[in-house]
C-alpha cells in the first residue's frame, strides 16, 4: 500500500502563489513590449519571455494563445498612453488642429517602436485600445461635417500617412538608424549632383534641400498637405 502523497508545506504553498500573482498579463506584456523594443519582433520567443519572467514557457500559454496573440496585446497595451496623451484634443476650434495633434503623437509612438506599425489593429477583437483610438480620430472628422464615405476616407488616409511612414522608417533600423540615414542621404546627394540638369531638372532643383532634408519635418509636412486638403473638402 503506498503511502498518501505529502501535502505541500505552508511556506512552499505561500511560494507558489506569490509565483502565481508575480505572473499575471500585465507582467508578460510588460516584458514582452521590452523584448520588442530592445530587439525587435524576432527576439520576441515564448522560451526568452520565460527567461526574463523567471518561470516556463507553459505558464504563459494561461494567458496568450500564440505569438500573434501576444503581439496584438502588446501593441495594444502601448496605444494606452495615446489615448492618454491626445485625450484632451476634442475641442479646437478646428477639428484639423486635434486631428494634427492625435496624428503626430500617434506618429511618435510608433517612430518610437518600429514593431508597432505592423501590429496596429492587426485583431480589432482582441485591441479595445486601437478601437478607441480608431474612434478618437473619427469623432474629430464628424465634426467636420462630411459624408460617411468621405469620413472614412479621411481616418483611413490619417492612418495610412502615419503608420506606412513610421513602418518605412522604421525599417532602416534600431539606435544607429540616424546616422547610417545621414550617411545613406548624403551618398544619395552626391550622385544626384553628378546628373545633368537638362534631363533631371526636378533632381536638381532640389537636391540642396534634400541633402539637409530632416524626416520628422518631412513627417509634418506630409501630414500638414494632407490635413489642408481634408480642410478643403469640408469646406467645399
Amino acid at each position: 500500500m503506498t503511502s498518501p502523497a505529502a501535502a505541500p508545506s505552508p511556506s512552499a504553498a505561500r511560494s507558489d502563489g506569490r509565483r502565481r500573482a508575480a505572473l499575471s498579463l500585465d507582467a508578460i506584456l510588460t516584458e514582452a513590449i521590452a523584448l520588442l523594443d530592445a530587439d525587435g519582433e524576432a527576439a520576441l520567443t515564448f522560451r526568452a519571455l520565460a527567461a526574463r519572467l523567471g518561470g516556463g514557457v507553459a505558464s504563459i500559454y494561461w494567458y496568450v494563445e500564440t505569438k500573434d496573440d501576444l503581439l496584438a496585446k502588446a501593441a495594444d497595451r502601448t496605444l494606452e498612453s495615446v489615448l492618454e496623451a491626445t485625450a484632451g484634443f476634442t475641442s479646437a476650434p478646428d477639428p484639423v488642429d486635434d486631428l494634427r495633434e492625435i496624428a503626430t503623437a500617434f506618429y511618435r509612438a510608433l517612430d518610437a517602436r518600429p514593431w508597432l506599425a505592423q501590429f496596429f489593429m492587426r485583431d480589432t477583437g482582441g485591441q479595445p485600445n486601437a478601437t478607441r483610438f480608431y474612434e478618437h480620430l473619427g469623432q474629430q472628422v464628424l465634426r467636420l461635417g462630411l459624408t460617411p464615405r468621405q469620413s472614412l476616407d479621411a481616418v483611413s488616409a490619417i492612418l495610412g500617412f502615419t503608420i506606412g511612414t513610421a513602418a518605412d522608417l522604421g525599417r532602416r533600423g534600431g539606435a544607429e538608424r540616424g546616422e547610417r540615414d545621414a550617411e545613406r542621404v548624403a551618398t544619395a546627394a552626391a550622385v544626384w549632383r553628378e546628373l545633368p540638369s537638362d534631363e533631371y531638372p526636378f533632381v536638381a532643383y532640389i537636391v540642396e534641400e534634400f541633402a539637409r532634408h530632416d524626416d520628422a519635418e518631412q513627417v509634418r509636412a506630409g501630414l500638414n498637405l494632407l490635413l489642408a486638403g481634408l480642410r478643403l473638402q469640408a469646406s467645399g
